[in-house]
């Protein structure tokens, strides 16, 4: 066993007696040694439960014959970060992660590492960081939150908090309902109830491979959820012993079903970037170009949140992430499961509980996927839309430039009134290197929709959106503004053209004018000179490589 390293020979006397030291006795130094990064946070809802899902974790690797190890890995819920300094730091936080779990199973030489996770940048990191070091592992996320209820309706995170403060603030609804909705839509732990990054991350790891079928939509609280806990615990043990490791389940094939299943889901745009650096550490070469190939080959069968009426709650019922793929089976690869089976296996076995929750290819809600890349000469490497959630009247749209310079000015002015339909929103220098970190831009889109404007406003930015996020919003632009990408350059009344359709993202300006532009543009002064961020800062790739650390 790797573990040997460290518990095994008479020079290793003193590595032995500080095991003993934690309570270890003789025969556990013949056993495998198992880590469990776990996330758990008392800050973030969809980690709240976890100390819950530990027992079972630990109890499935003792009962398969390992010894646990628990470790902490640091954790940021992305909602309580938005709209200020905080988001900063979420896709930061991703690469720390990642380096987290290299650097304790390194140097204590962990046989394997189940990794119990569940929101944002915490998942991607996990992968990442399993993917990096090849040992056997097993990613368990924590489950999806249950639907809120007011006066018998559903109520979703980001539809019923972002979107209802701008309806309050435009006087749609008054401020006691919006102070029920505040107390009612998060009724409790598990990641927010709609295809956001959380759960679209959750999903398409289970299509990976990298956690048992079902993990993905298992609602958190439930007894479900416990027993994959337990199993997980029990599977590592055998992955250990039959040395299969992240590299053998995560492949080109894997990614790719990986991707059709986030287009078939409609899922979040913040997966383009995740599954590239994913696919980086796995030594696997990833581009924009393959997630727009597969989403026009893959309809969109799914109508969840914020995009649809569908609840993941609702999916789970339907089936889960099993019933996604007995339905895209004939457009998968048959690729490898922790759990030993395959993909097709796992389809073959699965049940379509729902129709309507998991739409046949013929009756798909759109013809192609949920994520779109365009091109064009503001975005010469790319940027990236989320289609599925963008109504029919906006997919081609022209307007004059509304520029800014930080996410906080853009907010300021949808809220009090200042935008006017006919207009696209520019927010630049929030790229991965100018923001720092990529700010997710849930804030405004949300104030957009809540303001009335999503029929006949869109946005563009270097930074990113949420998964929450719905509308004509174009992210990821790349270059980004800070390393010299044309969107520094546009102006205030410029036309710029959006046709989604035709993958094109134009401004109206002429080679030799944006050339012009540049002789006398000066990039905006770093926002933050110091720490991590300004060190992430000066290291980070742009969007279209996946924002990893060179």
């Amino acid at each position: 066993m790797r573990s040997d390293i460290i518990k095994k020979g008479i020079e290793r006397v003193p590595h032995r007696a500080l095991l003993h030291a934690t309570g270890l006795g003789r025969k556990d130094l013949d056993r495998p040694f198992i880590g469990v990064a776990t996330s758990s946070t008392d800050l973030i809802p969809g980690h709240i439960g976890m100390k819950d899902l530990e027992r079972f974790i630990e109890r499935g690797i003792c009962y398969g014959g390992g010894v646990p190890f628990f470790f902490g890995v640091p954790g940021i819920c992305d909602g309580i970060a938005m709209g200020h300094l905080g988001m900063c730091y979420p896709l930061a936080l991703r690469e720390i992660v990642a380096d987290t779990i290299e650097t304790v199973c390194n140097a204590h030489q962990l046989d394997g590492i189940v990794c119990l996770t569940n929101c944002d940048k915490i998942t991607p990191g996990m992968l990442m960081g399993a993917a990096r070091l090849n040992i056997p592992a097993i990613i368990i996320t924590a489950g999806p939150m249950l639907s809120g209820r007011y006066n018998k309706r559903k109520l979703a995170f980001v539809h019923d908090t972002f979107e209802a403060l701008a309806r309050a603030q435009k006087g749609d609804i008054s401020k006691e309902e919006l102070m029920c909705l505040e107390m009612e839509a998060c009724p409790g732990a598990g990641s927010c109830q709609g295809l956001y990054t959380a759960n679209t991350m959750a999903c398409i790891t289970e299509t990976m491979g990298m956690s048992l079928p079902g993990c993905g939509t298992a609602l958190a609280v439930s007894a479900k959820k416990r027993r994959i806990a337990q199993a997980t615990g029990e599977c590592i043990v055998e992955l250990v012993e039959k040395n299969i490791t992240p590299r053998k389940i995560i492949t080109k094939a894997s990614l790719e079903n990986a991707i059709a299943v986030d287009m078939a889901l409609g899922g979040s745009s913040n997966t383009v970037l995740h599954l590239m650096a994913i696919a980086h550490e796995a030594g696997i070469p990833l581009d924009l170009k393959t997630f727009d190939r597969i989403s026009k080959n893959i309809p969109h069968i799914t109508n969840i949140e914020p995009a649809g009426e569908h609840f993941m709650e609702d999916l789970e019922y339907a089936g889960g992430i099993p019933a996604v793929l007995k339905r895209l089976k004939k457009n998968l690869n048959n690729t490898l499961n922790v759990s030993g089976d395959k993909t097709f296996e796992i389809a073959d076995k699965a049940t379509i509980f729902d129709q309507e929750v998991i739409r046949p290819i013929e009756k798909a809600y759109h013809k192609q996927g949920g994520i779109a890349v365009l091109y064009g000469n503001i975005a010469p490497g790319g940027a990236v839309v989320k289609q599925a959630a963008v109504s029919q009247n906006m997919m081609q749209f022209t307007g004059r430039a509304k520029v800014f310079n930080r996410e906080e000015e853009a907010m300021q002015a949808i809220l009090s009134g200042k935008i006017k339909g006919g207009e696209v929103i520019v927010i630049r220098y929030e790229g991965p290197a100018g923001g720092p970190g990529m700010r997710e831009m849930l804030a405004p889109t949300s104030a957009i929709v809540g303001m009335g404007l999503a029929e006949s406003v869109a946005l563009i930015t270097d930074g990113r959106f949420s998964g929450g996020t719905k509308g004509p919003c174009i992210g990821h632009v790349s270059p980004e503004a800070s390393r010299r990408g044309p969107i520094a350059i546009i102006k205030d009344g410029d036309m710029i053209s959006i046709d989604i359709p035709k993958r094109k993202l134009e401004v109206k300006l002429t080679k030799s004018e944006i050339e012009k532009r540049f002789k006398v543009w000066k990039p905006v002064a770093p926002k933050i000179t110091s720490g991590y961020l300004a060190r992430y800062s000066r290291l980070v790739s742009s969007a279209d490589k996946g924002a990893i650390l060179h």
